[in-house]
């Protein structure tokens, strides 16, 4: 029997893999029989996270480019030893010419170390070994992320770098005066408004932290007390199942950071679970890819993007997470919503209570791996201290707690591993960050963010719901097959602007292009995390893209109403809105729920279905009578059902609620 259930083991983790590398890029890694390759890439990997976590309670020992440099040596490194050069490049070698890329993605830094005083003196005028080393990392740049993320983002680079070289032969606001290639390298390479710019200064500060955090977490069995938990919490319900895989994914999705591997690691457990109670497997995998999506939208850690948010804004990540939870939570209660009814309506049973954890024991367990998430909204949120500072003590936190009980306790073995997971993790974001520096340093240079934004207000005709609506649809397209990080950096440039021209606060516009960048994962025709979640169902890709677009459909209504009723996000909101604000919100994204499923006490019709998202709509805005019709409409739709069901039988199906 142990042999068998092995065996399902190694089949399960085949299909995994099968499935990332094919809607994952950045999953696509070598796998060496050389042992000295192994130990090289573990000491490599090791060294970064270690230098990071040093310098994290000492400050950076050199200055801040050389410390970003540095920091994208290590990346590129590992780059071009991890990941092969195309999809049918053998991954059980590493040949001689990623050796050479691999040795050129060091002189780059070592230039910037031992001439950095002449730099600074000769103060933007570029002389031509500045330029050599200036194209040198472009290259290597262009090519790490070509490897990592695919083409779309490279050559969205290129495009703009092509601009910023012939832009002044171009009609219109987008015309500028141009710039030569010694001028671009010297913005690209020399200042950190190019590769070594925001993106790569938050991913070698607080991402790579918050990275090797997560990975600790997990090694010590995180993912197993949240999915023990979310089993015995919701297990037994209607849809149990999926209630554990929106409320485990919620919150692995928020360490973990990435939709598509998340969706796959759980997807592995919940869809089966799912699919055995009866839901179809197009829902199933609707179910996990858009809770998977949703953890990037979720305090405290947010995946990463919430971090370059902070930083761009000049905003203290603690506001950022603040600001950010109501909406989360609303968007995770619009999901379960439909699971709820749809297994209300299917008359689909939870899982036997015989075959489900006791949470006593869960607790006694695992629980307290909670303490390091604790220790860290402390440190964050009352303690005050840097996010840097707060995620360093953590991570040792993390590694005390584990010991605490021998299941958990993390051998020498295993904080190498974490360091090790930490570091390969990184090397995706970090790539997207240097790569996407090209476009927000072209766009800085050029003026195309601000150009493009007065494009955004011209068209929309200085109408807000228009802009809102153009702005979505930009945010959909631009983060389509691209990472969500490169995906919300792009979009906070392009088209964040436009919304603050018309009086939206910067953290709230943001905000609102963070959510439709992150979004468009599940937004088909191109929704990697749906399409990797088929994979795992074995459903149909696009069907189970439409039904996770339609799970989430109280994420694209709640930044809508957030921009017009910034009490959605708690921003300067006394006490007792708050509690108002919390309550209408909440019953407005049940209604939503449940016009989406076209069902309450038994089926919506049409008219109905509209009545209730309407009414759902109008709770989310700000307005006493808003509130008022939205409250008549759900009491009389509410009324006629009662009659309607008592006159012809209809069986009770209230006690569901």
């Amino acid at each position: 029997m142990n042999q068998e259930n092995a065996r399902t083991d190694e089949q399960l983790d085949q299909n995994q893999e099968e499935v990332l590398e094919k809607y994952d890029t950045e999953s696509r890694l070598r796998s060496f029989n050389n042992r000295f390759l192994v130990i090289l890439v573990t000491v490599i990997a090791v060294s970064m996270s270690l230098y990071h976590l040093i310098t994290a309670f000492t400050g950076p020992p050199v200055p801040t480019l050389v410390h970003r440099a540095l920091h994208v040596s290590f990346i590129l490194i590992l780059v071009f030893i991890l990941f092969p050069p195309t999809k049918k490049a053998r991954r059980d070698r590493l040949p001689f010419y990623d050796i050479g890329l691999a040795l050129l993605s060091i002189p780059s830094t070592i230039y910037l170390f031992v001439n950095y005083e002449d730099i600074v003196t000769r103060g933007g005028l570029p002389i031509t070994e500045d330029i050599i080393m200036g194209t040198l990392l472009v290259i290597l740049v262009f090519e790490a992320g070509r490897r990592v993320t695919g083409a779309a983002l490279p050559i969205l680079a290129l495009l703009f770098i092509l601009y910023a070289m012939f832009g002044q032969d171009l009609p219109g606001i987008f015309t500028h005066r141009g710039y030569d290639w010694s001028q671009l390298a010297e913005q690209f390479y020399m200042t950190t408004e190019g590769i070594f710019g925001t993106p790569v200064g938050v991913s070698s500060t607080y991402i790579i932290l918050f990275i090797i955090f997560g990975a600790f977490l997990l090694k010590s069995g995180m993912g197993q007390l949240f999915n023990d938990l979310a089993l015995a919490i919701t297990g037994k319900q209607k849809g149990g199942p999926a209630k554990v895989s929106v409320i485990a994914t919620g919150f692995l999705g928020s360490i973990q950071g990435s939709a598509i591997a998340n969706t796959v690691t759980t997807g592995n457990f919940t869809i089966p679970l799912m699919k055995k109670i009866g839901y179809h497997r197009n829902f199933a995998g609707a179910v996990e890819s858009s809770a998977s999506v949703g953890g990037q939208l979720l305090p405290p850690i947010m995946g990463a993007a919430a971090f370059i948010m902070a930083e761009t804004l000049g905003v203290p990540y603690a506001e950022i997470a603040l600001i950010a939870i109501l909406p989360a939570l609303l968007y995770y209660l619009g999901i379960l919503t439909q699971v709820h009814v749809r297994a209300t309506k299917d008359n689909l049973s939870g899982i036997p209570r015989a075959e489900l954890p006791n949470i006593i024991d869960v607790l006694k367990e695992r629980g307290h791996l909670l303490l390091p998430i604790f220790f860290l909204i402390y440190m964050l949120f009352i303690a005050g201290v840097t996010v840097i500072y707060a995620a360093a003590w953590t991570i040792v936190v993390t590694v005390v707690v584990s010991a605490f009980r021998k299941s958990t306790r993390m051998n020498i073995r295993d904080m190498i591993d974490a360091l090790e997971t930490g570091a390969r993790t990184t090397v995706t974001v970090a790539v997207a960050c240097a790569t996407v520096g090209f476009i927000v340093g072209i766009s800085s240079l050029t003026g195309f963010g601000i150009n493009l934004a007065n494009a955004i207000v011209a068209i929309g005709g200085e109408s807000l719901f228009l802009t809102l609506l153009f702005t979505m649809v930009a945010c959909i397209v631009l983060g389509m097959g691209m990472p969500s990080i490169p995906a919300y950096i792009i979009t906070a440039t392009m088209a964040a602007p436009a919304l603050v021209q018309l009086g939206v606060q910067p953290v709230v516009a943001h905000l609102f292009v963070f959510y439709f960048g992150i979004f468009a994962n599940i937004t088909p025709p191109v929704a990697l995390a749906a399409f990797a979640a088929a994979g795992l169902s074995g459903g149909s890709p696009m069907r189970t893209g439409f039904h996770a677009l339609k799970l989430a459909l109280a994420g694209f209504v709640v930044p809508f109403m957030f921009v017009y009723n910034e009490s959605l996000l708690l921003i300067d909101t006394a006490l007792l809105n708050s509690i108002l604000v919390i309550i209408t919100a909440t019953v407005g994204v049940l209604m939503i729920g449940i016009a989406a499923e076209r069902y309450f006490l038994y089926k919506l019709n049409l008219l109905f279905s509209a009545l209730m998202a309407v009414g759902g709509i109008m709770f989310l805005y700000p307005g006493v009578m808003s509130d008022v019709i939205s409250l008549a409409i759900l009491v009389a739709i509410l009324a006629i059902q009662f009659i309607t069901r008592k006159r012809q039988g209809t069986p009770d199906l209230s006690t569901a609620y």
